[in-house]
């Protein structure tokens, strides 16, 4: 077994979240790990992106591996790899996925209950059955719920909380360790989904949300970033390069 696998678990405190500077490549995990990182983890629309190809699996799995291999040569942290819907296109597939990821080091993975290209959420109990099958290669599994994609906390807020508790439950009974909640930037709906999960919660920060301090407060376990570091790099990248070809000077 992986020790980093423990050691990544117990990072999950709510109250004094594991913060993560999502990660796209073996370069990117360096800085990141020579920055101070606890731990690393993967972002898919990042990891895509830095090859050019569109979220949603178009960055295949043999490739999702051998990507994962490098970052997990470069540090001694644990590694969580983003791994979209799973991989596959029934549990048993899910399965042979994550396992792979398993072999390469991999301490996590972030599953999500949207199937790429999907607007409809996966249906709890099959999910959980997807769920299982991650968790039964013995990595930490952040089981993502898309209930707040495209909806209103502000108006639908209570309701949306209710569906995220009711498949957090499912998806702790099917051995999830850790609730996911992207698209979620209302103190009061985080705060309340933080109380009422079995599971030790995970915020994508934003830059119009809470604070990691207020994040902390409400009870967060693990913050995320996403593909935001990706997309910065990427506008510093361009900018100082117009700099440059505009015949000015670059602050690299």
């Amino acid at each position: 077994m992986n020790p980093n696998i423990q050691k990544f678990g117990d990072l999950h405190i709510p109250g004094d979240p594991l913060i993560l500077v999502n990660i796209w490549d073996a370069g990117s995990a360096r800085a990141v790990a020579s920055a101070g990182a606890k731990a690393l983890a993967t972002g898919s629309y990042g990891v895509a992106g830095a090859q050019g190809i569109a979220d949603g699996e178009a960055f295949s799995l043999d490739d999702a591996i051998i990507n994962l291999e490098h970052i997990v040569a470069a540090s001694d942290l644990p590694v969580s790899i983003d791994m979209e819907a799973g991989y596959g296109a029934n549990a048993g597939q899910v399965r042979q996925s994550v396992q792979r990821a398993f072999d390469a080091g991999a301490s996590g993975i972030n599953m999500e209950d949207r199937m790429p290209g999907d607007n409809e959420l996966i249906a709890p109990e099959i999910f959980a059955e997807r769920v299982a099958a991650a968790a039964s290669t013995g990595l930490w599994v952040n089981a993502r719920c898309d209930v707040f994609r495209g909806q209103s906390a502000e108006t639908d807020g209570d309701a949306l909380v209710e569906r995220v508790l009711e498949r957090a439950d499912i998806y702790a009974d099917a051995g999830a360790a850790s609730l996911f909640v992207p698209f979620l930037n209302d103190e009061k709906h985080i705060g309340a989904i933080c109380d009422a999960s079995p599971l030790p919660v995970n915020i994508l920060r934003s830059p119009e949300g809470p604070t990691h301090a207020r994040l902390a407060a409400l009870g967060v376990a693990r913050i995320s970033h996403g593909h935001q570091p990706w997309a910065a790099a990427m506008l510093w990248l361009s900018a100082q390069a117009r700099k440059t070809f505009e015949g000015g000077e670059p602050d690299y």
